[in-house]
């Protein structure tokens, strides 16, 4: 990809439908933290910023287990694949953010590569069967479940919250700034 192609694939669509407004800004995001994230090795990867403990490695395996139990415990109803199948949460509830650390920047990148294209694929079958309107087979305490529009809105606000805390600690690392590579 060039650096116009990157660019232009940071920026929302100005004028369109809805479906497409909320994946141009949750694509941003996503676009937003792979740059944040991009180039390190493993001592980027693993800084941390006091008091926090989160690195950029942990924000990557964490949004990866947001992205797979978003749209696949939310929306469709499944047990969770892959690693996340195997993890004590109860006993180890910040397993995805700690166990970063024992990972190459590769496996990292990797693992929420695979997330994302998951999530891809599963929003576009979504929106072909149903739109936005359809409900997600998770249930809360009050028997309710969240719309596709809820469930991408969350991951919004979830990356939206992360790449500002990516933001600092990549500053911190070597100085990169910005929003986007053109700044």
């Amino acid at each position: 990809m060039t650096d116009v192609e990157e660019q232009k694939s940071l920026r929302p669509p100005l004028a369109a439908g809805e479906a497409a407004t909320l994946l141009g800004f949750l694509e941003r995001q996503r676009a937003t933290l792979a740059w944040k994230c991009g180039g390190l090795d493993e001592a980027g990867l693993r800084a941390t910023l006091a008091p926090s403990s989160m690195s950029l490695g942990g924000l990557l395996k964490h949004l990866a287990h947001i992205e797979d139990d978003i749209f696949s415990s939310w929306l469709l109803g499944r047990d969770a694949g892959p690693p996340w199948d195997t993890v004590d949460w109860d006993a180890d509830p910040d397993w995805d953010w700690e166990s970063a650390a024992r990972e190459s920047p590769e496996q990292l990148v990797a693992l929420w590569q695979a997330a994302v294209g998951r999530s891809r694929a599963i929003v576009a079958d979504a929106l072909a069967d149903g739109g936005l309107e359809q409900l997600g087979r998770f249930r809360n305490s009050r028997g309710e479940s969240p719309s596709l529009r809820y469930i991408l809105i969350t991951l919004i606000e979830e990356y939206a919250r992360h790449v500002g805390h990516a933001d600092l600690i990549r500053e911190s690392v070597d100085g990169l700034t910005g929003e986007s590579p053109s700044d």
